[in-house]
Order: structure tokens, then sequence, then C-alpha cells
């Protein structure tokens, strides 16, 4: 087996090379048939290195325990399931699973674009080849999945080796979610490498300067959704199986997979600024840039041991490998705009600040704030360890300092922006549609007050969370009420027929709506309550309005663990409402100890329970509870967000009637059924912005 799969690997990295070289030789002598040799050999990449997949995977199922990477992260005794997710388990695994995911994403970028932009495509298959070839060096001579327990030398050692029953997966990884999360989050790391080709290859090309925006803006967004899962899989990970009671400890690793995120967010929205007005070309591109050097330093802080997280591998020596490429990539970067800057200057200026321009503007000159912040805080161990000698650790409480004013004020400018026309916005405009989203976050915070709610930041949060749902909710009404007097159609199905004629703009409201109802579940965090206590049987503790009553303990087994389980009753006002059973479990292929939180989960609060072992002064049992408030919201809003992804990537229903209108002379009419912000007058770029 580790020779067929190391095989299919080496035959990977060769077809990554032929497609790299070859590409930049079609691009020089302008051969079609080599450049079409060249693409033909960068798909292959994909069947190369599914089957090398495939290989390390049957190899766990069978539980051929002769390779190396197989014995270290898995067992006899461990699920399918986890057999399955025990390939991304470590360092060499998951790398092989980084290349697979790119290596699909780059066999659907090249064969659905085979026919079109033949301009572009070279560049773009020289671009993710370059990418390929140094995962695939990686894999097959510095980190490879297949090397063999004891040497290929030593048969004896080889058939200790098959008799063994390998060392276990790591308790942290054995829960359902960590099944779907890395892949997911994965999708978004190496997602981000498409619209990274597609930016570098239009740059080279010299590529009319819209073209690739409009290419380029749905693979963003497909990376982006994944990573926005991933992210909040990431948290509800760690808020059900840490048993800390939180989901975001601005953890090194959490940091490193929310970088990119944030910079491809600021991207998404400046995008539209190149689109409508020919503005921020530059600014574009080195977004893209920056995504994707983010992704391969996030990628290269969960391998190097240089930051400490309960998320990352064992220290390696890889690090210089990404540092190296990492240093590639820029000088790449560098000299493409250097060469091509000329050919990014901008079509139009900014005419006011009150405009839709400024906003989106500001809103990523904020979030690259937060980005600096994030990555600072994070690397800032490193840094003062090389200025003094001393590794000087950077907590939460920094992080809260600084981003929470920041994401307060992107809250306010995801209100604001739909608000604003583009050029410039009037007085009498402004007046008009800021004036009863502004009267709601008003009252909305009166009542707060009044019925005592006096925490600065969670107030800010629900006023502007109550403004910007006005405002989401004002765009949709202004809209659908014309379309029904129009139709003679009632208000929710003119509400429908307006989202499907621009599904980008209103699937975007729809996002910000979720991340409405994320902000609202994190402002939750300000009125956390715990309380921990040795309980013996018949003790009782009180937190909130619920009392938790112990009533026996117990030890569970199964062929993975042993465990140590509490039986709690649950009292809410007198009345038993629940029973919960936390566990504190040892697992027994490493003899690690880990606790199995018991939650439970309502719009209003978690209770949240951990059985957090033995008290090491008395013996006696100690539970640790949590009142949480809010915190279901942060994971309603996220199926919100996804929703409105997929919503904005949606084609738009009526484009062919919008054509036919803007022919016969009727644009105007077709274009306000559609909603143009009631500030603005009604042009064409407004029709999909």
């Amino acid at each position: 087996m580790d020779i067929f799969g190391s095989f299919a690997l080496l035959l990977a990295l060769g077809a990554a090379v032929y497609a790299f070289v070859g590409g930049i030789a079609g691009i020089a002598t302008r051969r079609p048939l080599l450049t079409k040799t060249a693409r033909n050999s960068g798909m292959a990449v994909f069947g190369l290195v599914t089957l090398a997949v495939a290989t390390i995977e049957y190899a766990f199922f069978t539980d051929d325990f002769s390779l190396a990477y197989v014995a270290g992260h898995s067992n006899r005794a461990l699920p399918l399931y986890y057999k399955f997710s025990a390939l991304w388990a470590g360092q060499e695994g998951s790398l092989l699973f980084w290349t697979w995911l790119l290596s699909i994403y780059a066999f659907f970028a090249l064969f659905l674009n085979r026919k079109k932009h033949p301009e572009l495509m070279p560049y773009v298959g020289v671009a993710i080849s370059g990418v390929q070839i140094f995962f695939l060096t990686l894999n097959n001579f510095v980190v490879s999945p297949f090397g063999v327990l004891g040497g290929m030398g030593s048969s004896g050692a080889m058939n200790v080796a098959r008799l063994s029953d390998g060392s276990g997966l790591n308790p942290l990884l054995q829960y359902y979610e960590m099944v779907i999360h890395p892949p997911i989050l994965y999708l978004g790391y190496t997602g981000f490498t498409i619209p990274f080709a597609f930016a570098m290859a239009a740059l080279l090309g010299r590529y009319p300067g819209e073209k690739w925006i409009h290419i380029t803006r749905r693979w963003t967004m497909v990376a982006w959704c994944f990573q926005t899962v991933g992210i909040l899989l990431g948290a509800h990970w760690a808020y059900a199986v840490l048993g800390w009671g939180g989901y975001w400890a601005w953890d090194p690793v959490e940091n490193a997979a929310l970088l990119p995120w944030i910079t491809g967010t600021a991207f998404l929205h400046s995008v539209m600024m190149q689109e409508k007005r020919g503005m921020m070309k530059v600014w574009n591109v080195w977004l893209v840039f920056v995504t994707f050097m983010l992704c391969i330093l996030g990628t290269s802080l969960t391998r190097t041991g240089i930051v400490s997280s309960v998320h990352a591998f064992a220290e390696s020596s890889i690090g210089g490998w990404f540092f190296t490429f990492l240093g590639i990539i820029l000088l790449v970067c560098l000299a493409a705009w250097f060469k091509n800057r000329d050919y990014l200057r901008s079509d139009n200026q900014l005419d006011s600040l009150v405009s839709r321009e400024s906003s989106f503007l500001f809103n990523n000159l904020i979030l690259l704030a937060a980005c600096f912040a994030v990555l600072w805080g994070t690397l800032f161990p490193v840094i003062s360890e090389a200025v003094n000698g001393s590794k000087i650790s950077v907590g939460p409480p920094f992080f809260n300092k600084v981003n929470v004013p920041i994401a307060l004020f992107l809250l306010l400018l995801t209100g604001v922006g739909p608000l604003l026309a583009w050029r410039k916005t009037s007085y009498d405009a402004l007046r008009r549609n800021f004036a009863w989203p502004l009267a709601g976050g008003a009252v909305a915070g009166a009542v707060a007050c009044a019925l005592g709610f006096r925490e600065l930041y969670p107030l800010i949060c629900l006023i502007l969370s109550v403004f910007v749902t006005l405002t989401i909710a004002a765009e949709f009404y202004r809209g659908a009420r014309v379309i029904a007097s129009r139709d003679g159609t009632n208000i929710l199905t003119a509400v429908g027929e307006l989202t499907m004629r621009n599904t980008r703009r209103y699937g975007g409201y729809v996002i910000h709506l979720g991340m409405v109802l994320i902000f609202v579940g994190i402002s939750g965090q300000a009125f956390n309550r715990d309380i921990q206590k040795e309980m013996n049987i018949g003790d009782t503790i009180a937190i909130g309005p619920y009392t938790i009553l112990c009533q026996n303990y117990d030890q569970p087994s199964t062929a993975v663990y042993t465990a140590d389980r509490a039986a709690l009753e649950v009292f809410r006002n007198g009345k038993s409402e629940m029973m919960l059973y936390p566990e504190h479990r040892v697992y027994l292929a490493s003899q690690v100890a880990e606790t199995e939180v018991a939650i439970e989960s309502t719009p209003l609060r978690d209770l949240y329970v951990v059985y957090a072992g033995a008290s090491p002064e008395t013996g006696k049992p100690v539970i640790h509870a949590y009142l949480n408030p809010l915190v279901k919201w942060i994971w309603f809003g996220g199926i919100v967000v996804v929703l409105g992804t997929g919503l904005a990537m949606f084609p738009n229903r009526g484009a062919a009637l919008v054509l036919r209108a803007a022919t016969q002379g009727a644009w105007s009419e077709t274009v306000s059924a559609q909603t143009a912000p009631a500030s603005a007058p009604i042009r064409r770029s407004d029709a999909n912005d």
C-alpha cells in the first residue's frame, strides 16, 4: 500500500510540474496544443491525488498498522467514521487532504472554464499548478503519509506493527463535528487559491479590468462560505468538547482561520466598487493576494509549533518550507503588481464622503484594522521572543478591547451602507431613509435601559442590531411595495419576487441579517455566569432560574473509553425539567482524560454542565455549571449567513425580463421594481448591486 500511494503522489507531482512548465512555455510560444496539454496535466493531478487518498483510507479501514501514520492515529476499536476522519488528524494526512481538496478546486476551475476566457486560463493554470507543486513536494519528500513503521528493511518490525493495536485517535477529535469541521474549513482555505490564481492571471495577462472580477466573485463566495461555516463549526466544537464554557478564546489557530475570512469579506464588499465605478483596482488585487497569503500563514501556524494551541499539530521543522513559500508568493505578487501597475489605474474618484462608495471604503479600512489587530496579537509572542528572548503571550483581554469597538463600528456600517446612494446622497434622502431605523434603535435602547440593561457594549450592540434589522426590512419593503401595487399581489409574494430578481443584492441583505443574529449571540457573553462545587449524591447547585440536584454517579465504558458519569436532575421553579449526564472520560488507547459536556440549549440561554473530575484535596466529584445567554443565536445566525450566501450566488430570475425591458425602453420601470436605493437616481449600474 505504501508503494502504491507514494507512486501516485510522485506521478501527481510530475503532472503538476508539467502543467507549470508547459503552461509557461505555451504562453511564451503561443502554442495552443502545448497550453491544452498543460491544462489536461493540471486536471490529471486530481485523479492521481485521489488515488493516494483512497490508498491511505483503505489502510485505515483495514487496520494496516504497517503504515506509521495509520498506527499513530487509529486503532482497531475506533468507529469507522472516525477512521475516515483520521486522514486529517495528523500533520502528514492533513497536508495530503489539503492537496486533495486543492486538486478538486483546480479540476473544476480548469474544466468549467476550458472553453472560456482563452487569454486568461493559461495563466490561471500556471498559478494553480505552482501552488500544487509546493504541497506535493511536501507530500512526497518532507511529510509523507506513507512512511512505513519500523523501516522497509526489517520484516520483524513490520510484523510487530501489523499485530499492534495502534495508538488511537486524539480524544479531542473523537466528536462528530470533527468529521465535518476540518474538511469544511480546509475547503475555505484551499478555495481562496482559485481567486488568487485568477487575480494573478488577470494581472500578468492584463485581462480587461472587470471581467476577472465577475469570474472570481463566485469562487470567492464559495470559499468564504466554507470558511464561515468552518469557523462556526470550530467554535461549536470548542464549546461542546473543551469544557471551559466558551466558544472563542482568541487561540492562535482560531485567529489564523479568522484572518483570511476578514480580508475575504473586505474583498467581497470592495469588489462592487470596481464593478460599478471602476475604482479600487489595486486594492482588490492586493486583497485577493493577501487573503491567499493569510491562508498559507494560517496553515503554517497550525503545523510549525511557533504558537501554542490546543488545535495545533506537534512541533515540526516544516515551518521553513512554508515561510520560504510565503516569501516566494510575496515576491511574485510584488513583481506582477509593479510590472503591470499602470493597468490598475482607477476609472473614477470618490465624489463624496456621504455615498455608498465611502461606506465600502470605510468598511474595508475597518476590516483591515481588525485583521491587523488579530494578526499582531497572534504573532506578538513570536516577535517578542525574537526581540528579547522571552515569549510574552497576548490573551483575550487585548483582543476584546481592540476588536469589540471595531466590530460594533462594522455593524453600524452594515446598516448605513444600503441607505446611501452611489456618488452622492442628498440631505433629504438621508433624513428620509435613516429616520425610522434610527428611531427604532433609539426606542430599543430606551426600553433596555428602563429594564435595567446597563452594560455599555451589549447596549450599543442591541441598538445597532435593531437599526440594521430595520434597515434591511426597509429595503425589502420598499421594493416589495412597488411590485405588490403593480402586480396586485400580497406583500410576502412580492418579497419573494423581488428577492429572486436580484439575488445578489438581497442575498447580501440576508447575510447581513445573519451577522446581526451572530452579534446578538456574542453580546450575551457579557451576562455569563458560572459556579463550581464539590457535589455528593443529594447535593444541589443553584444558578439563575435552575437548581441542579445530583442524583447518582456511575461508570459506563466502551471499547474506546471508560468514564465517570454524573446523573443530574435540573429543576426550574420547583419543577423537574430535565436530566443531564456530564462525563469525565479516560480514553484507553492514549490514556488521555477529557470531558463530555452536557448542554441544555434554548433561544434565551444555555445550561452548560461539566463533570470536572475529582478534587485533588478531598477526592470528591466536582461539578462546574455555566449559564450562557443567547449562545444559540450564534449558531442560528450562521445558518442564515449560509442561506444568504447560497441565495446571493443563485442566478437572477428576471435577468431576461430586464434585458427585454431595456431594449423596449422600459428600463426604469423594471429596475424600480428591483429597488434601487430610494435615495439614488435609478441607474443601470444599480440593478445588480
